[in-house]
């Protein structure tokens, strides 16, 4: 029996014999009883196991050590004890699976940096039990809002061609012998006849697929190859990105706005023990912040009169806010603190800003969006993309940007092409918003950072 299935049916089960299969978390052995902290990953919560002298095992129950599996039978009781309300009196203990004394997760507090250096244990803690248990229901909340929303699920190519961003920062992908190379590759010897790179967005590749089916979306890794080493950067992470025809930028803060609520809510309705223990031990005031969330309304604001508030501030900025340039995170928190609650800045300069972004009127602004939350910064970045063909391809020319490979996409534009805008959310910022876990190290299983690819 699972311990999900105990807690979910506890009054159906009581007083009656029970089989749990698990591990042991902790392990207090007195002269004639002990007592098994029991737990088995299907749920947050663990259970007591109780035992004593009469079993005819019991000196062998008590030297258990704590990792030990274990399976056990007995029934379940209201317990005597405080601390808990339940527990398991025990009719015997047997060790499945037996675990040395150095076993390095002992019933202690231990820093985030040495489970770091565990990676491969540190999911038995209570810590990461419950991010990763909130990382696996926010990823299946997600994909819950666009599926009953009418998107199509759309797998974008992991290897690509195409850089989305123009960054250059990418991976490249080859099966040239790089020891044997002198001077220049010689792509066409590769093995896709040309460079290739793992992708830094689906973007490009799923507005094909909103101009076919109105509405799709994206969820998948996605790579960077920027010596970055900040709490928010990794070189491997997933992105959400959504694309919709027939969308304006007002309708795509509207979607935004509806799925980030959504998936709080969810994370916040189906891990409850879970965002209890990271309200109490990680981020003070965290469920608080997140039920505020879900019931605020959003401001929408541009980018000028963000500047134009940032420079009436009576606050020395560390970074002076200036009109045509992007803002900084003390920025960021002092406009969510501003306007008290989470804020889209929208029209931004057209020069920091992306290639395939849909040109204002004013021909210095771009239909584009980033979401600000209080306690995270930008969480989401959105626009509205330019359906002009003449207009693309200028602005590609402005920023120097290769037209080979690039004319399917151009071509988007020639073939029935709509007013679409879309967006993308980066799920381990999300991750990091909805557990108060600083560090993106923290909200992935096994983080890929520079100078880091273990397991």
């Amino acid at each position: 029996m699972d311990l999900k299935v105990l807690y979910e049916n506890i009054s159906e089960y009581l007083s009656k014999e029970i089989i749990l299969e698990g591990w042991i978390r902790n392990h207090r052995k007195q002269k004639e009883f002990g007592f098994i902290d029991f737990y088995d990953g299907t749920c947050f919560k663990s259970i007591q196991v109780v035992y004593d002298n009469k079993l005819s095992n019991f000196d062998f129950i008590s030297k258990l050590r704590v990792g030990c599996a274990i399976k056990v039978v007995g029934t379940l009781s209201k317990s005597l004890g405080s601390g808990q309300d339940y527990e398991v009196v025990a009719k015997d203990v047997i060790l499945l699976g037996d675990c040395p004394e150095d076993y390095p997760i002992q019933p202690k507090r231990h820093t985030r940096e040495f489970l770091r250096e565990v990676a491969y244990l540190r999911p038995r803690t209570n810590l990461f039990q419950a991010v990763f248990r909130v990382r696996s229901v926010a990823a299946y909340a997600i994909h819950n809002y666009f599926q009953q929303n009418g998107y199509v699920y759309f797998h974008a190519p992991i290897i690509t061609a195409s850089d989305c961003e123009g960054a250059g920062e990418m991976f490249q992908v080859t099966t040239l012998d790089l020891n044997r190379v002198n001077g220049k590759p010689d792509y066409t010897k590769d093995f896709f006849g040309k460079p290739a790179n793992l992708t830094v967005s689906g973007q490009l590749q799923a507005e094909t697929f909103a101009l076919a089916y109105k509405k799709t979306y994206t969820f998948g890794p996605t790579f960077r190859a920027e010596n970055s080493n900040t709490k928010t950067h990794a070189s491997e992470f997933w992105m959400i990105e959504p694309e919709i025809a027939f969308c304006d930028l007002k309708g795509d803060m509207d979607i935004m706005e509806d799925m980030l609520k959504y998936v709080v809510k969810y994370v916040l309705d189906n891990c409850i023990n879970e965002m209890k223990f990271l309200d109490q031990f990680v981020e003070k005031g965290l469920l608080d912040k997140l039920n505020k969330l879900v019931t605020s309304k959003f401001t929408r604001v541009t980018h000028e009169e963000v500047i134009k508030i940032l420079k009436e501030a009576k606050v020395d900025f560390e970074f002076k806010p200036e009109y045509g340039e992007d803002i900084a995170k003390e920025h960021e928190k002092y406009i969510t603190e501003y306007f008290n609650g989470p804020v889209f800045i929208t029209d931004w300069p057209k020069d920091i800003k992306a290639f395939y972004m849909k040109l204002n009127k004013d021909g210095k602004t771009v239909a584009a969006v980033d979401l600000e939350v209080p306690g995270a910064g930008e969480l989401m970045g959105g626009s509205q993309r330019e359906e002009d063909y003449d207009k693309l391809v200028n602005r590609m020319k402005e920023l120097n940007m290769p037209m080979d490979g690039m004319e399917w996409y151009l071509n988007l534009r020639k073939f029935g092409g709509c007013v679409h805008s879309g967006f993308g959310m980066g799920f381990e910022r999300l991750l990091i918003y909805l557990t108060g876990v600083e560090n993106i190290r923290d909200v992935i299983p096994y983080p890929r950072t520079p100078g880091n690819c273990e397991y």
